[in-house]
This record gives structure tokens, C-alpha cells and sequence, in this order.
């Protein structure tokens, strides 16, 4: 475990520092051909920042808030060791998502990135099971939301709070790239202050009531009593799963400054930023409220821990959750609409996906789409079911794009180091590992709509006997 750890913590430390002197690459698209009638793309708007912060929304501040209580159950206690694990696991994930960004800058993602490295075809697999992963994201996160909502305000009926929430959602998402990221700056605020407050109110608690001494503050790390590797182990495959949503932030490599250099630091930085908060969060958790104490109820574990600390943070937290969750849906249909554009200009979608609002710069019938699947499927998804083949979805699309930068940088690459070859295959084993204990009623939902996309296709190109794909990877600029 604490290998795996330091493996990352090196691979991280040799090659981020190397991107600085990354430069700015010329077009590859033929539209930047001499005499050619330039296309309307996405405008370049993002920086480093924005990025991070598109990232940390999407996963969400409060991620190990809504799974505390399983993962110290699995775990049994040592939920702190359990995220950190994770987050040295998709760390591995991470780079090599920004390392494929840094060689094609394009809204298609890992579609991409498996489409022009090793197959077209396995592109589109790849990009189908994309399809499936972040257009359940949305839809997850409204029925999630709505539920909730519905709970605080129960005049206000379920289905009306989906089509509201949805609506607005779509609404922010239409106004332009600029506009998502102000909503994400302030959600980010928002989240940041509540649990700035958590954190005030868990310290007052610890210090105001007694324990037993330094075992009190490594209990959390390591608990001799109860630590057993397969337990840890155990919490650590439910864990991994609370950072999925980081790849999002490479479907926005045309809206990104510098996009080769960029995609990757931000990639990296928002796994950090998440698995060090999450990491805090959950030992002042378990501070509060040790191991040995059973919870009132599992799934909303973390909120009676806040509650504990201070009694109003009982409303409070549970409300944050409601914010971080709508959050992530606006950031999941951002991703899900860049994704859909990609398909599309690249013609393994419809090409109406593939336009481009000549004004706003952004592939509004892409955005639109989202939103109303969004609705649609807050009436027809079981939340379960969703986040297991989401799960399905998002798996495929990591060791496709793991499977991609092994063959880049070090089978077709001039330097074969150990940062060209650990990464991508520590991550495709990882994810592999975690893919095939997915519950089965998840493989085979996943199963059918996979075999739903190879059928289309396969009548697209008349038994794969045409042209499936046709890749356009734009200039930086």
C-alpha cells in the first residue's frame, strides 16, 4: 500500500516540474491549412485555476461525506488510510489522462486519445462507454438533488424540483465556458466555507472533551486492534470511486490555456486537492466520533458527526450537500456536452453534436441534449443502479486511456524511463481490478448498452467495412 504511495508521490515529482518547459504546439487540424475557411471552435478561456476548480466541483469538496460511513465500515475505521490510498491509486490514472491531453488537446477526450494511439474502433468503444458514464453523471446527481430537496421542501413535489434543477443547469451551462466557471468559483466558496466551519467546530469539540492521549490523534491512521490489510483494502475499492469525474477536465482541453501544459497540472492538482481535503475531513470525522461507536444510520454517518460538534450543522451540512451535488451535475453536463461535441464533429456521433454556437462559443445542441436526458432520466433511473454503471462507463474509459499513454510514450516513444511505463500500467491494473468486483447487475446493464453502441457501428460502417471515425485534433490557440 504505502508502495504505491510513494511510487506516485515520485512519478509526480519527476515529471510535473518537466511540463514547465512544455511548448506550444502548431495546429494539427486542416482547417488551419493556408487559403482554408476557418471554423468556428470553442474559445479559449480557462486557465490553470479554473480548471482545478471545474475538477474540484465535479468530484466535490464533500465527496467522503456521503460514503463515511461505508468506508469506515469496510475498513473498519481506517478511513483516513483508505482515501489516501485511493488517491495514490488515481494518481496514476491522473497523469496519464494529462499526458494524453498534453499530445491531443481535443474536447473528445479519452475517445481520442484511444482512437488515434491504437484504434479508431477501440476509440469508439472507448468513447461509447464515455457516453454512458457522463450522461448518467447528470442525471444521477438531479435525482439525488431532487430527492433531497424534496425532503426539505416536501410542498414542492419530486418531479418538479428535477425539471427546475435541470432547466437551471442547462441554463448556466448555454451561457458560455466564462459563466460556468464564475458558478463553479462560487459553489467552490460556498462548499469552502461550511467546511471551514466543520473544521472550526470539530476542533473546539476535540479540545473540549478528554481522551487518551497520542493514540487518540494515529487511531485514525492506524488502529492495532482492528487494522487488517484486506479490511483496507476492502474501503480503499469504494474509496477510489469517490474521485471519479477528474477526467472531466480534459474534455475541456479547447477551452483551456495552454492546454498541453495545463490539462495535466490541473488533472494531478485537483486529485491532490481532493484526496488532502477529503483526507482532513474525515480524520477530524473520526476524531469526533471513533470507530467504536455505532452511527444512527450508515449513508448519513457523517452527518450526525457534524452534528455533534455543533447541533445547527445538522441542516447546514445536509444542505451543503444538496449545493455540492447540483455542483457536480452543472460540471458532469459541461464534460458531457464537450464529450458529445467531440463524438460528433470526429462523425461517430450525428453531426448536429458537433456544431458550435457561433456567438457563445460553446456546442449549445450538445448542452441542450444533456439537459433533456437529464430530465428524462430523473423520472426513469434508479440511483443505485446509475452510480454502478456510471462506474462501468468511467472504468473502460481509464484503462483505455492508461492503455493509450503506455503505447505513446514508452512502446512508440524515443525515452522508455520507468515515468513512461509505472503510471499507465499500475493504473490499467487498478482499474481492471476494481472494474471486474463491480456488482453484476452493473456488468450486464453496462454490457447491453456497450453492445448497443459496437451494433451502431457496426450499421455505420456496413460490418466495419468504412471509415468509423475521423479524428480532428485543433490547434492550442
Amino acid at each position: 500500500m504505502f508502495l504505491l504511495t510513494l511510487s506516485s508521490a515520485f512519478v509526480i515529482l519527476v515529471e510535473l516540474p518537466r511540463l514547465a518547459h512544455v511548448p506550444q504546439s502548431t495546429s494539427t487540424s486542416a482547417s488551419s491549412a493556408p487559403g482554408a475557411q476557418p471554423e468556428v471552435g470553442l474559445r479559449r478561456a480557462l486557465g490553470l485555476w479554473d480548471l482545478v476548480l471545474y475538477g474540484v466541483i465535479v468530484i466535490q469538496p464533500t465527496a467522503p461525506m456521503s460514503v463515511f460511513g461505508v468506508l469506515s465500515d469496510r475498513g473498519r475505521g481506517h478511513v483516513v488510510t483508505t482515501i489516501l490510498i485511493a488517491m495514490a491509486a488515481m494518481l496514476f490514472t491522473a497523469i496519464s489522462y494529462g499526458r494524453m491531453a498534453r499530445a491531443y488537446p481535443s474536447a473528445g477526450s479519452a475517445f481520442t486519445y484511444v482512437g488515434k494511439t491504437i484504434n479508431p474502433t477501440l476509440g469508439y468503444i472507448t468513447g461509447w462507454s464515455m457516453v454512458m458514464d457522463y450522461m448518467l453523471n447528470p442525471m444521477i446527481c438531479i435525482v439525488w438533488v431532487s430527492q433531497q430537496a424534496h425532503v426539505f421542501v416536501p410542498a414542492i413535489p419530486y418531479w418538479c424540483w428535477a425539471i427546475m434543477l435541470a432547466l437551471l443547469s442547462t441554463f448556466l451551462n448555454i451561457q458560455g465556458i466564462r459563466a460556468s466557471a464564475r458558478a463553479n468559483a462560487i459553489l467552490a466558496a460556498g462548499m469552502g466555507v461550511v467546511i471551514a466551519i466543520f473544521f472550526i467546530c470539530a476542533a473546539l469539540y476535540i479540545a473540549s472533551h478528554p481522551h487518551d492521549g497520542a493514540a487518540y490523534f494515529t487511531r485514525p491512521f492506524y488502529d492495532p486492534a482492528t487494522f487488517h490489510a484486506s479490511n483496507v483494502l476492502a474501503g480503499t475499492s469504494i474509496a477510489v470511486l469517490t474521485y471519479i469525474g477528474f477526467d472531466g477536465i480534459s474534455t475541456l482541453s479547447e477551452e483551456a490555456e495552454n492546454p498541453r501544459r495545463n490539462i495535466l497540472f490541473a488533472t494531478v492538482l485537483t486529485c491532490i486537492v481532493i484526496g488532502l481535503l477529503s483526507a482532513a475531513e474525515v480524520y477530524a470525522a473520526q476524531l469526533v466520533w471513533p470507530a467504536s461507536q455505532p452511527f444512527p444510520d450508515q449513508t448519513t454517518a457523517f452527518v450526525f458527526i457534524a452534528a455533534r460538534t455543533w447541533p445547527p450543522l445538522l441542516a447546514i451540512v445536509g444542505f451543503t450537500l444538496v449545493v455540492a451535488n447540483f455542483g457536480s451535475c452543472l460540471g458532469a453536463q459541461l464534460g458531457a456536452a464537450r464529450l458529445l461535441f467531440g463524438m460528433g464533429r470526429s462523425n461517430a456521433l450525428p453531426g448536429v453534436f458537433g456544431h458550435v454556437n457561433p456567438k457563445s462559443r460553446i456546442p449549445q445542441n450538445s448542452v441542450v441534449f444533456v439537459g433533456l436526458t437529464t430530465v428524462i432520466g430523473a423520472f426513469l433511473l434508479n440511483f443505485d443502479l446509475g452510480a454502478q454503471m456510471l462506474n462501468f462507463g468511467a472504468l473502460i474509459a481509464f484503462m483505455g486511456v492508461n492503455a493509450a499513454a503506455l503505447i505513446h510514450y514508452y512502446v512508440r516513444g524515443r525515452e522508455r524511463t520507468l515515468t513512461n511505463l509505472v503510471p499507465p500500467v499500475l493504473g490499467f491494473a487498478i482499474c481492471l481490478l476494481l472494474w471486474l468486483n463491480l456488482s453484476r447487475t452493473a456488468q450486464i446493464a453496462g454490457g447491453i448498452w456497450m453492445a448497443a453502441g459496437i451494433l451502431l457501428g457496426a450499421w455505420k460502417t456496413r460490418g466495419f467495412r468504412g471509415e468509423l471515425v475521423q479524428f480532428d485534433v485543433p490547434a492550442d490557440g
